[in-house]
């Protein structure tokens, strides 16, 4: 089983961000799919997530700012963030919804976004 988030950095606040999230066809295929992020010293929250036939969904926080987007033929799924700001730092994570949780809670591998004031 792969989940695996790529694309994360430092950012100053305003600035871009693409993530990038190769998964297993297991998880990925025919389910819906998003984005969570886990800040720290907070509950992982789901911010984006995005059906097989590609209607999306979004936060309120993050309507209007981030695009969720996926290749099915890849199992890629894709978040372009815009307009970041700082209180967004976060690890960022992509899974189905409702999520794969592997043995001891496993995640996948996230991806660090630092949003610099």
């Amino acid at each position: 089983v792969q989940l695996q988030a790529s694309g994360g950095g430092l950012v100053q606040a305003g600035g871009s961000l693409r993530l990038s999230c190769a998964a297993s066809g297991s998880i990925f295929s025919n389910n819906r799919m998003g984005w969570y992020r886990q800040a720290p010293g907070k509950q992982r929250e789901l911010v984006a997530s995005i059906t097989s036939g590609g209607i999306a969904n979004y936060a309120d926080s993050v309507r209007g700012r981030f695009t969720i987007s996926r290749d099915n033929a890849k199992n890629t799924v894709y978040l372009q963030m815009n307009s970041l700001k700082p209180e967004e730092t976060a690890v960022y994570y992509c899974n189905a919804v409702p999520p794969w949780v592997g043995i001891s809670g496993y995640w996948g591998q996230g991806t660090l976004v630092t949003v610099s004031s």
